[in-house]
């Protein structure tokens, strides 16, 4: 058993980490005839029928390939009498209405969970040491944009939703007018549901960068025993191919992002332009891992308007508005109220809705260059002294200046 890395071992640690990280935030495009030749490969390794292969451009372009494209196929699924007279059942009937749409129909077939049946297979069974996995799993983590995932998915399934509703609802089709409220409410919940085990069983290969350079690293560098070619295999979904949603009837790969930006902190981040852009256009704008609409997102924000607060309902967006805005420009564009003054100290009330409390600021105008600084202060500040206090952990203003 390894208990410790030799010095030689832990200078290819890093060595290893960048290899995956390349990997894993690599904007190519996708080679179509490797990407197919290895899920082939996987589908035959796991003793499945290889499938028809479908490529898209994005993973968005993917779920419409699933739900939305197929939605014609999905109505036919419903269209069974219980729908129009359940639409008429009393509440006490409800849990009936729940159970029509548990489960959704599998319309491309049983959904292959590539990473559970990868992580199951031989070649990985044989190591049994969790703490080194564990150890090293931290030392190599790529910081890819596994957290990206999760804002990507949120962005998404609405979006989906939304869009399935309104095909629901066009006039026309055959369940218009006949999917009261309560009824979509329950097909709501379900498809929400049902998008999500699509999500969390796709394959996604910048997601297991990490768990591939650890086992890169046991086999490469400790020396560990494994079957060559089924590590290949795993490796090849990785490097080859974007995102994976693997069916009975139907294999789909999405193709790489065409753009991934990030601040310095590795979160999803970007000004005026989206965080996560594929060929198709699906796009996610993002302020420091803050998932943005586009209208606030496409706009840089040295054009974001103060004006925008007072109308945004959502607290966390206010928040990013506020920080991009800056404060400074808040008061002047709001017509901040001025509270009171010490020397070049100002404190400042804005009246308006903008955030869940009211905004007290102490501005500061710098001698020397006229230029405006504010903060935020405690909307229980009385005076300027006692917020340039607060600013000073507690140190009164005249006493700061003779300790500076």
């Amino acid at each position: 058993m390894i208990e410790k890395l030799t010095p030689e071992q832990e200078a290819l640690i890093p060595v290893y980490r960048e290899k995956w990280r390349a990997i894993a935030l690599s904007t190519e495009r996708i080679d179509r005839e490797k990407a197919a030749e290895s899920v082939k490969v996987v589908y035959a390794a796991f003793g499945v029928e290889v499938p028809e292969i479908v490529f898209c451009d994005s993973p968005y372009a993917a779920f419409s390939e699933i739900f939305l494209d197929k939605f014609d196929q999905l109505i036919q699924k419903l269209e069974f009498p219980i729908i129009s007279r359940l639409n008429k059942s009393s509440v006490s009937r409800i849990r009936k209405q729940e159970k029509v749409f548990q489960p959704l129909p599998e319309l491309l077939g049983k959904q292959i969970d590539f990473f559970h049946e990868v992580m199951n297979s031989p070649i990985f069974q044989t190591i049994d040491t969790k703490i080194l996995y564990n150890c090293l799993y931290l030392e190599l983590d790529s910081n890819g944009w596994d957290y990206g995932h999760g804002l990507f998915y949120t962005h998404l399934q609405p979006e989906l939703i939304t869009k399935i509703y309104e095909k629901l609802h066009q006039p026309g089709t055959k369940l218009h007018n006949r999917i009261g409220k309560r009824l979509w409410f329950f097909l709501r919940k379900s498809l929400g549901s049902h998008i999500g085990n699509v999500y969390w069983k796709s394959w996604q290969p910048d997601k297991n960068a990490t768990v591939a350079s650890v086992y890169d690293f046991y086999f490469k560098v400790l020396n560990f025993d494994y079957d060559v070619k089924k590590f290949q295999h795993f490796q090849s979904l990785i490097i080859e191919c974007g995102w994976i949603f693997g069916f009975e009837k139907v294999a789909i790969i999405c193709d790489r992002p065409l753009h991934l930006r990030f601040d310095n902190q590795n979160r999803l981040h970007a000004e005026g332009e989206p965080a996560i852009e594929f060929t198709d256009g699906y796009s996610l704008y993002s302020s420091h891992g803050v998932t943005l609409p586009e209208k606030y997102g496409k706009i840089h924000p040295q054009q974001w308007q103060s004006q925008w607060l007072l109308t945004e309902e959502n607290a966390e967006l206010r928040r990013v508005l506020i920080q991009g805005i800056g404060y400074a420009r808040i008061c002047q564009e709001l017509q901040a109220i001025e509270l009171d003054n010490w020397q070049e100290y100002t404190l400042l009330k804005i009246d308006n809705n903008v955030d869940i409390e009211p905004i007290y600021l102490l501005k500061m105008t710098c001698p020397s260059t006229s230029f405006i600084h504010a903060l935020r202060v405690p909307p229980s500040m009385n005076s300027a002294r006692e917020a340039i206090r607060w600013v000073n952990w507690g140190v009164d203003s005249e006493e700061f200046g003779v300790q500076t």
